[in-house]
């Protein structure tokens, strides 16, 4: 399935099965077209390939940390406008997720990522944030 069909398109980048499942799951029941990556190898080469209208993404996944996935995206023009949502359970110090976004943008000028969820997941802030940023 690619972004040039009716249903905007999400790329789930995650490498627990149990998750892919729910996250595309979860999606495709509220109107998106889906794919996944397990590791971020698969991802760029996806991204690449699909250019996705939007992108979860884990920031612990194998091959290609999600952090270096993240900044290969926005550092490159072709790339670059695809919002990413980042999903994760590694926030920053006492669960503040503010200082982890930020990281992500730290060592060249990046911006932050577009939103950013915490595991465990709430769905509702998931679907509210995925409607935001594909309009």
């Amino acid at each position: 399935m690619t972004a040039t069909e009716a249903r905007p398109f999400i790329l789930v980048v995650d490498d627990e099965p149990d998750l892919v499942t729910y996250l595309t799951t979860f999606f495709e029941d509220n109107g998106y077209a889906t794919d996944s990556a397990k590791d971020g190898v698969e991802a760029m080469q996806k991204i690449a390939s699909e250019k996705p209208d939007l992108i979860t993404l884990d920031i612990s996944i194998p091959e290609k940390s999600g952090v270096k996935v993240y900044r290969e995206i926005k550092e490159n023009p072709a790339l670059a406008s695809i919002p990413v949502l980042v999903i994760t359970g590694v926030t920053g110090y006492g669960g503040d997720s503010d200082v982890f976004e930020k990281f992500l943008s730290t060592r060249k000028q990046i911006p932050p990522p577009e939103g950013f969820i915490a595991k465990p997941i709430d769905r509702e802030e998931l679907l509210g944030k995925v409607r935001e940023l594909l309009g």
